[in-house]
């Protein structure tokens, strides 16, 4: 089984939307959910360590797809049954949201996805959309332009801001858990996340959107 030891090394300390400190939060929140909801605890805790490792830096729009391979030569020099690797890997490639085209289908892939969804949720959420702005280069304050407002498309050079990922992402996830338990956690993660994304919008002087 893969330790949190081992998954200290695969992951970078000083990346704080995808690095330890995230895996820690996920592998505890995919407990908690596995528990209540009668996942295979083996399963979920190592896909939960696994699911985010970058076997290059240039890879993280495909980086399930790497994960998931890096998981099972991983598994595989534990001796782990062919069909427990098959498990972990199914739950790794269905857990990126903007990747859908392997949707999960175990109640351990749907466990790994809401646990990671939650992560990005909340107070927690709120501080990682800003950090991944702050290391990106991008803008922490601009708003979104009308037209990406209506139709999700940026003006020429507009900047891909937390609140762009706000619109985009971090308000429909809620909506697209599947465990009964992760519904129950995301409604105070997202009520939390409105307000101060709202509270942003009206200190920068912005119209209703």
């Amino acid at each position: 089984m893969p330790t949190i030891e081992q998954a200290r090394r695969w992951y970078p300390d000083d990346d704080p939307t995808h690095g330890f400190s995230h895996i820690l939060r996920v592998h505890r929140l995919c407990e908690t959910l596995a528990e209540a909801e009668g996942a295979d605890l083996k399963i979920v805790r190592a896909a939960a360590l696994l699911h985010d490792v970058e076997v290059k830096a240039s890879e993280r729009e495909q980086h399930h797809l790497g994960a998931a391979d890096f998981a099972r030569r991983v598994l595989e020099e534990e001796d782990w049954p062919p069909d427990h690797i098959q498990a972990v890997e199914h739950c790794i490639r269905s857990h990126r949201f903007r990747d859908q085209q392997e949707q999960p289908r175990t109640l351990e892939a749907k466990v790994l996805f809401d646990a990671d969804k939650l992560d990005a949720l909340g107070s927690v959420g709120v501080v990682r959309a800003l950090a991944y702005a702050l290391q990106k280069g991008e803008s922490v304050y601009d708003l979104p332009s009308r037209k990406f407002l209506k139709t999700g498309q940026k003006e020429p050079g507009e900047a891909h801001t937390p609140y762009h990922e706000y619109q985009y992402k971090l308000r429909r996830l809620a909506g697209m858990l599947y465990t009964r338990t992760a519904k129950q956690l995301a409604r105070n993660r997202s009520r939390r996340m409105k307000i101060f994304f709202e509270g942003l919008r009206e200190e920068l002087g912005a119209t209703a959107l």
